[in-house]
Formats: C-alpha cells, sequence, structure tokens
C-alpha cells in the first residue's frame, strides 16, 4: 500500500504545481486596448515605474502613449504621410521616433507633447526608417532598410548617413553598456558594428547561414543577442571572445525581435506559437507566454525594471509581462 501510494502523492504534487506555475504565468501578463486600426509597431516604456509607455501607431501616423495606471490613451499626430516604425525613450526622456513615412527622425517632449522633425539628405530618399538607439556620447543611430544607417546629434543637429556594407536589410539596432553600436540585417542575413566616432560599419557574420538576423539586444555584460526571423534560433555574439552561441527555439519558430531584461534573461517575441518566449542562457530553457488571442504579431519588445512590453499589432493592444515571478 505505500508504494503506490506515494507514488500518487508524487503525481499530485507535480500535477498541483504545474497548475500553479500556470496560474502564475498567466497572472504575470496583462493586455491594454488602445486605439482600433492603430497597428502598434514598437513599444517603449519610460525607465521610471508606471511612467509613461509609447507606441507607434503605424497604420495612423500618430505617436501613442499608454498611461499604465489607468489605462489611458493619448495620440499625438505626427503629421501628413506619416508612417512610424521605431519608438525609443533618450536621455532627455522624449520620445525619438524613426518614421519611414516621413523619412525622418522625430522627437516628442514629455511634458510639452511637442513635435520636432529632422528629415535625412536626398542621398537616403526612401530610407525606411526602422529602429534606433543612443551611443554613450547620447548621439542617435538609425537604421533604413533600404540600406542605410545614420547618426543624429541632438547636441548640433547635425545628421549623417551612411550607406550598409551588404546593402539592403539594416534593421534593428541596439547599444551596449559601454556605448557600442550594433545593428542586424535581415537580407544581408549578419549584424555589423558602428564604430560611434568614424561611423564605419564592419560585418560579423553568424554561423548559420541564410539565418535572417532581424533584432539585436546587448546584455549587462556587453554581449549582443540577435534573433533569427528565417531559421528560429536566437543567437550569442561575444565581442570580446568573438565568439558566436546559437539556440534553436523549439517547433518551426519564425523569431521576430529580442530584448534583454536587467536579470540577462533573454525574451523573443515569436510568431509560430504567438507567444513571448524567455530564454535563461544558464539553464538554456525556454518559458513561453502565449497571447490569449490568435496571431498577435508582437514586433519590437523593450522593457524596464521587472517589466518587458511588447505591442500586439494585429490585436491593436499592448501586453505587459512582470518579470519578478
Amino acid at each position: 500500500m505505500a508504494g503506490p501510494h506515494r507514488r500518487f502523492s508524487f503525481a499530485l504534487a507535480l500535477t498541483l504545481f504545474l497548475a500553479t506555475a500556470s496560474c502564475s504565468l498567466q497572472a504575470a501578463t496583462t493586455y491594454f486596448e488602445v486605439a482600433a486600426g492603430s497597428g502598434p509597431h514598437d513599444v517603449a516604456a519610460d525607465p521610471a515605474a508606471d511612467g509613461p509607455v509609447y507606441y507607434t501607431a503605424q497604420h495612423t501616423g500618430k505617436l501613442g502613449i499608454l498611461d499604465p495606471r489607468s489605462g489611458k490613451v493619448e495620440e499625438i499626430p505626427l503629421g501628413k504621410g506619416s508612417a512610424p516604425h521605431g519608438v525609443i525613450v533618450g536621455p532627455d526622456r522624449a520620445a525619438w521616433i524613426t518614421d519611414s513615412g516621413l523619412n525622418a527622425i522625430v522627437r516628442v517632449d514629455a511634458r510639452s507633447r511637442a513635435v520636432e522633425f529632422w528629415p535625412l539628405p536626398a542621398t537616403a530618399a526612401n530610407a525606411n526608417l526602422n529602429t534606433a538607439a543612443f551611443d554613450g556620447a547620447g548621439r542617435l543611430w538609425f537604421t533604413g532598410q533600404s540600406g542605410y544607417y545614420g547618426r543624429f546629434d541632438p547636441a548640433t543637429k547635425a545628421l549623417q548617413v551612411w550607406a550598409a556594407p551588404g546593402g539592403r536589410g539594416a534593421y534593428g539596432i541596439a547599444s551596449t553598456p559601454d556605448g557600442q553600436i550594433y545593428y542586424a540585417s535581415l537580407a544581408g542575413n549578419h549584424i555589423a558594428h558602428v564604430d560611434p566616432e568614424s561611423g564605419k560599419a564592419t560585418v560579423i557574420a553568424p554561423p548559420t547561414p541564410g539565418q535572417g538576423a532581424r533584432r539585436i539586444w546587448s546584455d549587462s555584460r556587453g554581449r549582443l543577442w540577435v534573433s533569427y526571423w528565417n531559421t528560429g534560433h536566437v543567437g550569442c555574439y561575444d565581442p570580446v571572445k568573438k565568439t558566436w552561441r546559437e539556440w534553436p527555439l523549439p517547433g518551426k519558430a519564425r523569431t521576430y525581435s529580442v530584448w534583454v531584461d536587467e536579470k540577462d534573461k533573454v525574451w523573443l517575441a515569436e510568431w509560430t506559437r504567438n507567444a513571448l518566449i524567455r530564454f535563461d542562457p544558464v539553464s538554456e530553457r525556454f518559458t513561453a507566454f502565449p497571447s490569449d488571442r490568435p496571431d498577435a504579431r508582437v514586433r519590437q519588445m523593450l522593457g524596464r525594471t521587472g517589466e518587458i512590453w511588447g505591442a500586439e499589432s494585429a490585436n491593436d493592444r499592448l501586453v505587459r509581462i512582470a518579470t519578478d515571478f
């Protein structure tokens, strides 16, 4: 009698543990509706706890501002022809936008809501602006999928654009803790390091060919994490050792974006499973947070201490996951 009773107790305990873990993951996720038809593309949270969360309403040419405490949404029109793609929060706490429709860098002041524009030069017409990041000197770097990357200095208002090595594809971009700049090339199947002073870009090829490096982010050690759209991997490049490691996500994954939290856990937007995925580089385990609606299409992810944020572009809502579970 003792043996079967012990087996039953263990099975019951395991069932209760899995049920509790599932409830915990569900409780960590909160959704916020935004304006219907806005098509939120990228999202960026102010670093202050409960501060505003910005998103690009790509379909309507606006910057959205969510108050996560109340759920209230404010929208700032960016002008005729606007199709904003990326948004980040700058050192000045303003929202900085890469607007592919206007072919311009756009700044929206956090307090006054004043909108400023800096158009790209004629040599980079139709750059198809994508994403931006600040370097260690407070300069804004950006990418254009048509085959460009550039730099804007908010202090001098100087704007420069370079042709990307390998042509089309410059996509996600990120800075390391020491202010270095790296971008990913989706069509070019590589990442590149940009010298912040000279502007020269050096191509770094991942081991997996044709991987479709889409987005990139740095961890606290300066290692670059890369989402592979075509092959469904997450890659990690160590610029000190000049070495790569790669992990395939479960199933036939389509890995859109990547972000690394303050605990150096890696977060990925995965379209096949319709989920946000947490990857622990120490245990090498993946944990899925599926959306409660089909075909959510989370594109960019960003976050702040204790939170990861994404934009469900097909559902016109934002998603927040508390990372302190």
